[in-house]
């Protein structure tokens, strides 16, 4: 069995690994430490939890010479201002017996700040695409001695709209430079970029784009609204011992909140919630909180979810399914990680749930099992505004949403939607080969209406 010495790393590195507690590497750590090494691009399909940030830091910093100069050698960009955070973290861990400065720049914090601390000089950046393009149109971050840049949940970074300020921080770049990229699903627009600014990356898969994680145990309740999807939540939480460290996900920010709100009444002070409405110090205190044990679970959002590294979920509850069939893959793997078991529970209600139910099954290539209501379970009558039919409007304003970061561009016209505070629909993706009994269920649900 492998282990870190195998690596024959630097001693300085091996002491930082050995003092985590860290002896064997992950699969992908494994699969892709020697292909970074060797300089040449790389592309590599992991799922959620598998150990990617030290996948390429590990290879990245065996390598490390020092040299004289102030400009960063290494450009790490990630989604989210919670994971360069988590990042930054990483690499202070492993470099606290190496000479390396590193730097998160995001947004929500002072410009003037940033831009001090690159003056006074840095070697690793990790960052926010929209806040690291600032800095460099600003001509204050520069690329001249750039030797890597990394590109960490690739695919979510283009889910948040940064896709014109992610080619123009590419196109700023020298071509002379390893790029690694790191994602956990496959997509055209993935596939497009590879196409422009990559020179043939060598492809490391560790389980196929829509795989379902095999330690996690899935399951679903049919509900007819979200109010019972409340009641169901709360008996599991009651009952099951093993549901300790929790995540809860819904669609949207409002929704956080009003789940919130409903679990203090019954778990007060158990539960936190993550969203963008929510201060950087505030979220980063209640996932210290969360992480330290001191809360039970967090209630968070699809976007926030992807700065979160928290160890141990025992169990995912999808409050409504994501519009996205992907990112149920996102979400369920936030569990069952570092070889420990999870649980993934969805309440799906009519209409749009089922058909995203569908959509979800047929990119696993897997059906959910479906679990009865119990029977102490009260099945409410009551729909909440956003379940109630409703016109849906057309109208011409651009509708900015604040999870998506700061940097926005106008969206192509079969990707515009009007936001009714609800789950919304989306346009079917072009799926892969359907499961037979897959196929077979969306036709008897067809029949029956």
């Amino acid at each position: 069995m492998a282990t870190f010495e195998q690596f024959n790393l630097p001693k300085s590195l091996q002491k930082a690994i050995d003092e985590l507690g860290f002896v064997q590497p992950t699969p992908i750590q494994e699969k892709s430490f020697n292909v970074i090494l060797s300089g040449k691009d790389i592309m590599g399909i992991a799922q959620t939890g598998t150990g990617k940030t030290f996948a390429y830091l590990l290879p990245i910093l065996k390598q490390w010479k020092f040299q004289e100069t102030d400009a960063p050698r290494v450009v790490i960009l990630v989604p989210t201002r919670e994971l360069v955070v988590q990042v930054v973290e990483e690499v202070e861990k492993l470099t606290k017996y190496m000479s390396i400065r590193v730097l998160g720049i995001y947004g929500g914090v002072n410009i003037n700040t940033q831009k001090k601390s690159v003056y006074d000089g840095v070697d690793i950046v990790v960052a926010t695409p929209g806040r690291l393009m600032d800095l460099a149109l600003d001509n204050v971050l520069r690329f001249d001695n750039l030797q890597k840049l990394v590109i960490d949940e690739f695919d979510e970074i283009l889910n948040l709209g940064f896709r014109i300020q992610l080619t123009a921080i590419l196109s700023m770049m020298k071509e002379r430079k390893q790029n690694i990229l790191f994602s956990a699903t496959m997509t055209e627009e993935v596939d497009e970029i590879l196409e422009d600014y990559f020179n043939f990356p060598k492809e490391i898969s560790l389980a196929p784009s829509g795989t379902p994680l095999e330690k996690i145990e899935q399951s679903a309740y049919a509900v007819p609204n979200f109010l019972t999807k409340l009641n169901i939540l709360k008996e599991i939480l009651n009952t099951d011992e093993t549901a300790t460290r929790v995540l809860l996900f819904v669609n949207n920010k409002r929704l956080a909140d009003y789940v919130l709100e409903h679990l203090e009444e019954e778990f007060p002070n158990e539960f936190g919630v993550i969203h963008s409405n929510k201060t950087q110090n505030y979220r980063l205190n209640t996932m210290e909180l969360f992480q330290n044990g001191e809360l039970r679970g967090l209630v968070t959002t699809d976007v926030m979810a992807r700065g979160l590294d928290i160890t141990d979920i025992t169990h995912v509850f999808n409050m409504q399914l994501p519009e996205i069939p992907e990112q149920y893959i996102h979400r369920i793997g936030r569990t069952g990680r570092a070889d420990k078991d999870g649980k993934a529970i969805s309440f799906i209600s009519p209409k749009e749930e089922e058909e995203a139910q569908l959509e979800i099954e047929e990119l696993m290539n897997y059906e959910i099992p479906m679990l009865a209501i119990p029977e102490t379970v009260k099945i409410e009558e009551q729909k909440l505004e956003f379940e109630k039919d409703r016109v849906k409007l057309a109208t011409n304003k651009r509708k900015i949403d604040a999870e998506r970061g700061e940097a926005f561009h106008e969206k192509k016209e079969k990707n515009k939607k009007v936001n009714l505070g609800g789950p919304g629909k989306r346009t079917p993706r072009k799926s892969a080969p359907r499961n037979r009994a897959v196929e077979r269920k969306r036709n008897e649900k067809r029949k029956k209406k």
